[in-house]
């Protein structure tokens, strides 16, 4: 599968290639993002040419591209690395948001028929792993006879896609020659990675959720017996310096469940699905609605991330793309650990045991929330002006409370009323087999402004939930004073 390995910094059409001497501090992190503050020191190397003849085509510089966007060109100096082919990004900024660190419009984007590129990543800079057998990577940097070859051919592919991709991710950090040993200073550390892999025992049991924190003892536990299995004592030192310790491995594994983007590839006449770490693609946030996706250029091996055809983009607006459509809190948690903060996740459940049911069209009617339950929305122009009630929560109460359609049930107002008040003692119920009360776990988290990521992320987690179910509460109170048939 390997073949002999070429530095891509020594692949080059010119005589010289001035490569850029960088040093990178040590950055700090908030969120799911990272806070570069390198220091770029280059060293240019004077060459002589003659001026008499005409350089040969072959040796002169390509000419400059038009940009693929009508944005202009964003110029950060952490990702001028000076490698054949450089990431380029068009009207962004990569700086810390409200939600940690992400990026940005640096100005107004009109909405245009199709969609436009903001950011262009080679296929150089990735890490990619192809799902299925026959096993493929690229940038194919594993030599013949490593032995690290062997241990990512020890997995499945199918379902060890994690511990696969941390192997190739710790391989090329230890590669002097390799582009993630700069990028990898940008990656969270270990305690600033927000993953509940790296959490405690004590965090794990205040998310109040004993089946994620199972869960997530698992698949700790599954990380160390593979670490265990393959770092043992009698393994060469080309293997044991990837992960001299257990904590090293597992944050690699966090770090290729938090930022990896799956995504059907060509490359050639070959058509692959494949587990990517994308560098700077994986700086954009999570949205419900973003307003940004990832595309795969096949000619010339190219992710691209673009704009929404139509979407209208100011100033200072963060960019986003969607993570998991269609998933759930605790998912989003095992996965990224995140949960929703602002009660925005339309797909979140409340699981009702109770046999009672109000009426599915008259509910939708009171919230003015429209279309069919995979494609709900709310419907604005319907509503009052300045009615901003209805988010993420009422929306996701209109799929996970239990309902009868139109026709199912005579439009008896007394009998929808006494399902709602059912509905909402049930809701009460699970409130109160929670240890505390989202007002506690608000005052918690504002008197520890320094509290590990981890503990942050597994309090907020209870708390949102939390947030949930009484914004289910007060809608069934709405909804009670308006019922309509």
């Amino acid at each position: 599968m390997a073949t002999s390995f070429v530095p891509l910094h020594q692949i080059n059409g010119c005589f010289t290639y001035p490569r850029p001497e960088i040093k990178y501090n040590r950055c700090h992190f908030r969120g799911r993002g990272l806070s570069p503050t390198p220091c770029p020191k280059y060293r240019l190397r004077p060459t002589n040419a003659s001026v008499e003849t005409p350089p040969f085509p072959l040796f002169q510089p390509p000419p400059l591209e038009e940009s693929p966007s009508q944005l202009e060109p964003a110029d950060p100096d952490f990702y001028k690395i000076g490698y054949v082919r450089s990431m380029r990004a068009y009207g962004i900024d990569f700086k810390e948001g409200p939600d940690g660190f992400g990026v940005y419009a640096s100005k107004d984007v009109e909405p245009l028929r199709r969609a436009r590129v903001i950011m262009e990543i080679p296929l150089e800079l990735m890490l990619t792993i192809r799902q299925k057998l026959p096993w493929m990577f690229f940038p194919d940097i594993v030599p013949l006879g490593h032995p690290i070859f062997d241990i990512i051919n020890s997995t499945n592919p199918e379902t060890d896609w994690d511990l696969r991709l941390a192997c190739l991710l710790l391989y090329a950090l230890d590669r002097d020659d390799n582009f993630w040993q700069l990028y990898g200073d940008f990656l969270p550390s270990a305690d600033e990675c927000t993953s509940l892999l790296l959490a405690t025992e004590d965090d794990l049991s205040l998310l109040q959720d004993p089946d994620l924190a199972s869960t997530m003892r698992n698949q700790r536990r599954r990380a160390l017996e593979f670490w265990e299995k393959n770092w043992h004592s009698g393994v060469p030192l080309k293997i044991k310096r990837l992960a001299r310790d257990p904590e090293r491995f597992i944050w690699a594994v966090s770090i290729a469940q938090s930022r990896c983007i799956n995504m059907q590839v060509r490359i050639g006449a070959l058509v692959q699905d494949a587990n990517m770490l994308i560098p700077y693609a994986d700086m954009l946030n999570h949205s419900f609605q973003p307003n940004c996706f990832l595309h795969w250029r096949f000619k010339d091996r190219m992710v691209e991330v673009m704009i929404n055809a139509g979407q209208r983009i100011k100033k200072g607006e963060e960019m986003t793309i969607d993570y998991m459509s269609g998933q759930q809190n605790h998912l989003l948690m095992q996965r990224y650990g995140f949960s929703s903060s602002v009660l925005q996740n339309p797909w979140d459940v409340i699981p009702f045991s109770g046999n009672a049911h109000i009426h599915l069209d008259s509910f939708l009617s009171v919230f003015n929330i429209s279309g069919l339950p995979g494609e709900y929305y709310h419907n604005s122009q319907l509503a009052d002006k300045g009615n901003n009630f209805v988010n993420g929560a009422v929306i996701a109460a209109a799929r996970t409370l239990p309902t009868w359609s139109d026709g199912d049930v005579p439009p008896i107002p007394s009998m929808e009323r006494k399902a709602v008040k059912e509905l909402q003692e049930e809701c009460q119920q699970i409130l109160a087999q929670f240890p505390t009360t989202s007002a506690e776990d608000q005052k918690l988290l504002d008197s520890m402004p320094e509290a590990r990521r981890t503990l942050e992320t597994a309090i907020k987690y209870r708390l949102h939930r939390k947030l949930f179910i009484e914004k289910v509460i007060e809608a069934l109170d709405i909804y009670q004073e308006c019922i309509l048939f």
